[in-house]
């Protein structure tokens, strides 16, 4: 059985009650869990809906559903029920932060508006992972990751004007919850210094256009604009075969480009594509781009990664995604960690990236079953355990099954 020491992240001491489902908000609240806040997820009876998408060993535990929520202890509630809400109020009262992607309209119908809310604790931090900005004509929309991709600009840039295309990755809810997980962090950091709690809101929309306009708007940073959007160099980006499989080469620097052409052999480049010039190399990027295609193919992967690497010219070899866990790097900083979780056997989950000298994240917690922790959060907050089994009989909360 793997053992877990206690949270030491820059968040311990923290309470976030975790209202959200799927991955946006749970990559959010798995992310200040990571950071040591203490993580408290509210599900409904039936469980988040993800607990069941994608691939698992038992219902209700997928590994989807696994990625994002370690680091939290889950309990089920029916908030619909006077006594499952009665239960929610108490929590709010002992929290930090509550996040939620229940729709506003739909939180304030069950009686946990922001003014509700800050009523029962008046420094909490309220966060909303919201589809769209409610202060907007699309503010009730249902919001899904294609529906952000498309709205965004998002699958344009990846596909052409005639013919858009999705990232085959649910992106937009990633980076949102990025932004979200960034968010709490910042109001948390005002509320230390004015000790006032406030309202945050993180709408996929926005987020994912603000992010993808650095580059792509192009010409259109302008007003009027001085030329066409998109960022031309990106665009053009594409894999290069070698003599025994795939890799990306990026010289970036004009030396780079300099030191690329004189190492394969063909220093007549430097002056026909003038890569010694930024902005004529940007024009001329077509036609380096495929002789480049055609100089990679005389060498192997190998061959190509030995003489980059000694030129310093950016390159990798691609790592197919059943391999990527064994990525030389990926390796030696041991990303990937083999857990052995109590009722889902040996899992593999990428440890938190993010580094703290001081105050380092971990996993402090496997991901839990649906209630798991609905018994012992209760008693942290006064409810006996005589007050716990009628909850349980009136159905207004769930607890899991003993292991």
């Amino acid at each position: 059985m793997t053992t877990f020491a206690s949270p030491t992240g820059p968040l311990k001491g923290y309470r976030i009650l975790d209202l959200t489902t799927v991955l946006f908000g749970p990559y959010a609240s798995q992310t200040l869990g990571d950071w040591g806040a203490d993580v408290i997820k509210i599900e409904r009876l039936e469980g988040d809906t993800w607990r069941s998408s994608g691939q698992f060993r038992n219902r209700g535990m997928s590994g989807q559903f696994m990625a994002v929520n370690r680091n939290k202890r889950s309990i089920a509630l029916d908030l619909k029920h006077p006594e499952g809400k009665a239960v929610l109020q108490r929590l709010v009262r002992t929290a930090d932060v509550l996040v939620s992607n229940i729709r506003p309209a739909g939180l304030a119908r069950l009686g946990f508006s922001y003014e509700d809310c800050r009523a029962l604790k008046p420094d909490l931090i309220y966060a909303s992972a919201t589809g769209f900005g409610q202060d907007g004509p699309w503010r009730a929309r249902p919001a899904f990751d294609e529906i952000i991709q498309a709205a965004s600009g998002f699958a344009s840039a990846l596909g052409t004007e005639e013919e858009p295309a999705f990232v085959p990755s649910l992106v937009a809810d990633k980076l949102c919850a990025m932004a979200l997980s960034s968010a709490v962090s910042a109001a948390l950091l005002y509320r230390e210094r004015t000790g006032e709690g406030q309202q945050v809101e993180v709408p996929m929309l926005e987020t994912l256009a603000a992010f993808n306009s650095i580059e792509m708007l192009g010409g259109h940073a302008f007003s009027p604009p001085i030329g066409p959007a998109r960022y031309k160099r990106v665009q053009e980006r594409r894999p290069v075969r070698t003599k025994d499989g795939w890799m990306t080469m990026l010289p970036y620097s004009s030396d780079n480009w300099c030191a690329f052409f004189e190492a394969v052999g063909h220093p007549e480049c430097i002056e026909e594509f003038a890569v010694r010039d930024r902005v004529e190399r940007g024009r001329n990027i077509d036609r380096i781009y495929d002789k480049m295609s055609e100089i990679a193919l005389q060498r192997t992967t190998a061959e190509w990664e030995a003489m980059l690497l000694d030129i310093d010219v950016p390159h990798t070899a691609f790592a197919v995604l059943e391999e990527v866990t064994k990525q030389p790097h990926l390796s030696a900083v041991a990303l990937f960690e083999e857990l052995d979780h109590p009722t889902e056997g040996k899992v593999v989950q990428a440890r938190p990236p993010t580094r703290f000298s001081a105050s380092p994240a971990g996993i402090n917690r496997l991901p839990p079953r649906l209630g798991e922790h609905t018994g012992e959060v209760l008693r942290e907050v006064g409810f006996s355990d005589v007050e716990i089994d009628a909850l349980l009989e009136a159905n207004a909360i769930g607890i899991a099954d003993e292991v």
